[in-house]
């Protein structure tokens, strides 16, 4: 009984951890001093991508939810995603991410948020099996192939858009780059609106951290768990 105790406060005090991880990366990129390094460079991309709109679809990333209300980092992801689609900017939405560290769907509750800001349900698509960035990104991309869609953009973080640029264009998987532009989501202010989480809580659910190992996780980070070859064969005519 006393180890079953020490095992359960060792998982929890993970979880902590990862959360709080989590949670300093999002109060750096959310930074005034990172918001005005981090627009010089989206709005230098912004111009360049804005003359091929519309879009057939922007992929966003999931990222965790407390099921309370949403991270800063959620919130600068679905308003920049909502500003694209009223402003003609893309015609559909991809929201990606399971419930990989909390017991909520990252899709579906970013999906609620923004049909909450008064996006149409019709024009949402969420892909729900992502449990790291990478396959955020190549999940969506075949998801939004399968609808027929052809021009397709992530609409992300400026940090994380950048990196996923460096990954896709290494493995030769061609998609746009729309990355937010912070002082234009400040200026939006669109306060904290409540949505129905129903329909978005995984019973029996465990954390990414207590099925994998630090390891299994960096490699899943790193796009080891993507098979490209075999996609790309069924991409193929």
């Amino acid at each position: 009984m006393v180890d079953k105790y020490i095992i359960s406060i060792i998982a929890f005090m993970k979880r902590v951890l990862q959360v709080s991880i989590i949670s300093i990366v999002a109060v750096f990129l959310m930074s005034s001093c990172f918001g005005q390094w981090a627009d010089r460079g989206s709005k230098k991309q912004y111009a360049k991508e804005i003359k091929q709109a519309p879009f057939d679809a922007i992929i966003v990333p999931g990222y965790p939810f407390d099921g309370v209300q949403w991270d800063k980092i959620v919130k600068l992801r679905v308003v920049w995603a909502t500003h694209l689609y009223k402003q003609n900017i893309t015609k559909n939405i991809i929201f990606s991410g399971s419930a990989v560290y909390t017991p909520y769907v990252e899709s579906k509750i970013m999906k609620a948020y923004a049909l909450a800001l008064g996006v149409p349900d019709s024009v949402i698509y969420t892909e729900e099996r992502a449990e790291h960035t990478t396959e955020n990104v190549f999940l969506s991309y075949y998801l939004a192939l399968s609808k027929g869609f052809k021009k397709i953009a992530l609409a992300t973080d400026p940090w994380q858009s950048k990196w996923m640029m460096k990954f896709y264009e290494k493995h030769d998987i061609h998609i746009d780059y729309i990355p937010a532009i912070i002082d234009t989501i400040e200026v939006l202010n669109v306060g904290d609106p409540k949505i129905d989480t129903s329909g978005t809580f995984v019973q029996n659910f465990t954390s990414l951290t207590e099925r994998e190992s630090f390891m299994e996780r960096w490699r899943g980070t790193k796009g080891k768990n993507i098979d490209f070859e075999n996609a790309r064969m069924k991409e193929k005519p």
